[in-house]
C-alpha cells in the first residue's frame, strides 16, 4: 500500500502541475478562451513538463532514501540539493526559496537559510511525507525541518502540516472522514495555527454544504485566482480533495479552474490524491504524455520504489528484527538538467509572449 501511495504521490504531482502550469496567473475569466479546459496538456505541443513543485518533491524523497530516518541529515541532504537545484536556473523559482538557496550557498545552515515568508513552498513538498511516513510524530518533524530550509514563518508551516496529513488520511482511509482529518490538523498545529484551522472548519462546512470549490474560493476574495500565500491556497485545496477524493480528474479539474497559482495547487492536489488512488486512479493518458528528462516517468517511479523501501526492513537472517535499508537514491545528470532548463525557459516565454495577444 505504501509502494502504490508514494507513486501515486510523485506521478500526481507532476500530472498536477504539468496540467496546471500553463494556467499559472491566467484569470478565470480568460483561461478558458486563451487556452481551453484544462483537459489536457496545453504547454507543448500537447505534451506536459514540470516545474519546481515537482523538483522539490523529488529533492524531498530523494533527501528522505538517503538520510535513513536521521531528520538533522535529511536537512543537511536536502539543503544541499537546494543550492545546486538553484544553480541549475530553474523558471519560475518563489521568491523566498530564492533567497534561501542564496543564503545556503553563503554559508547559512539548514536551520537558518529560511526567510520570514508565508508562501506555498513547504506546501508544495509536503504530500510526499505523508504518503511514505507512518509514524505521525516523525512525519511531522520531517515536515518542519523541510519547510524551515527555506520559509521561517510558521503559517509556511502550518499550511504543510495539513496537506502532509491529507496524504496521509487519503492514503490510509478507504474512505475519506473529513473531521477525523480536521482533527489531527488542529492536534498538530495548536492554537497559534486558529487562522488556519478556522478557514480548514469553513472549507469542510462548504463540502458539507455542497457547494463548489470554485464558489468557496470565491467566498474567500479569491474571485480572480488563487494566491501564493499558503493561507489562500490549502483551504481551496483541501475543499477540492473533500469534494473529490477518489477522483483524480476531478479534483485536478476543479483547482485548476480556481485559477491564479495554478500549477502549485494542482501540484499539491495531485499529491493528496494520488497517494489515495496511487497510479492506477490517475488517467493513464496523463502519466503517458509527461515530456520530462532527466526527471522522466521512469525516473520518478524508480525514485518511488526506492523510497517505499527505504523505512523499516526486515532482516530476514534475524526473526523479527528490522534493520534499516541503504538504499541509494536514484540520481539526475546535472548537465542534463542544465539544458532541460534552458528549453524549458523557453517555451515559458513564448507562453507569456502568447498571453499578450488575444483573445483578452
Amino acid at each position: 500500500m505504501t509502494r502504490n501511495a508514494i507513486t501515486g504521490c510523485i506521478l500526481g504531482i507532476a500530472i498536477g502541475d504539468a496540467l496546471g502550469l500553463p494556467y499559472e496567473g491566467v484569470s478565470t475569466q480568460r483561461a478558458p478562451k486563451l487556452l481551453g479546459p484544462p483537459d489536457r496538456y496545453r504547454f507543448f505541443f500537447r505534451r506536459g513538463m514540470i516545474s519546481d513543485d515537482t523538483e522539490h518533491t523529488c529533492m524531498v524523497a530523494q533527501s528522505l532514501i538517503e538520510a535513513n530516518g536521521d531528520v538533522d541529515r535529511f536537512a543537511r541532504l536536502f539543503a544541499s540539493r537546494l543550492r545546486w537545484w538553484i544553480l541549475a536556473l530553474p523558471a519560475g523559482v518563489g521568491k523566498a526559496t530564492a533567497r534561501a538557496g542564496i543564503k545556503l550557498w553563503l554559508g547559512a545552515t539548514p536551520a537558518t537559510s529560511g526567510v520570514f515568508s508565508a508562501g506555498n513552498g513547504p506546501a508544495m513538498r509536503a504530500a510526499i511525507f505523508g504518503a511514505a511516513i507512518d509514524d505521525v510524530p516523525q512525519m511531522l518533524e520531517f515536515v518542519r525541518v523541510s519547510s524551515r530550509v527555506t520559509h521561517s514563518d510558521p503559517k509556511a508551516e502550518f499550511g504543510a502540516i495539513a496537506v502532509a496529513f491529507a496524504a496521509r488520511h487519503s492514503r490510509v482511509h478507504k474512505q475519506v472522514d473529513a473531521n477525523l482529518w480536521l482533527s489531527d490538523v488542529v492536534n498538530a498545529v495548536g492554537d497559534d495555527a486558529s487562522e488556519l484551522t478556522n478557514l480548514l472548519h469553513r472549507s469542510v462546512d462548504s463540502v458539507s454544504a455542497g457547494e463548489s470549490t470554485k464558489s468557496f474560493a470565491d467566498s474567500l476574495g479569491l474571485s480572480k485566482g488563487i494566491t501564493g500565500y499558503t493561507y489562500h491556497t490549502v483551504p481551496v485545496v483541501i475543499h477540492a480533495w473533500l469534494s473529490h477524493s477518489e477522483d483524480f480528474l476531478q479534483a485536478v479539474t476543479a483547482i485548476i479552474e480556481c485559477g491564479g497559482d495554478a500549477d502549485t495547487t494542482a501540484a499539491i492536489m495531485g499529491g493528496i490524491v494520488g497517494a489515495g488512488v496511487g497510479e492506477a486512479g490517475i488517467p493513464s493518458n496523463w502519466i503517458n504524455r509527461i515530456w520530462e528528462y532527466p526527471r522522466s516517468i521512469a525516473w520518478m517511479r524508480s525514485l518511488g520504489e526506492s523510497l517505499a523501501v527505504v523505512d523499516l526492513v526486515k532482516d530476514p537472517s534475524v526473526e523479527g528484527s528490522i534493520t534499516r535499508s541503504t538504499t541509494r537514491a536514484p540520481r539526475i545528470n546535472p548537465i542534463a538538467v542544465l539544458f532541460r532548463n534552458l528549453l524549458f525557459l523557453l517555451i515559458v516565454l513564448f507562453h507569456g509572449f502568447r498571453r499578450l495577444a488575444p483573445p483578452y
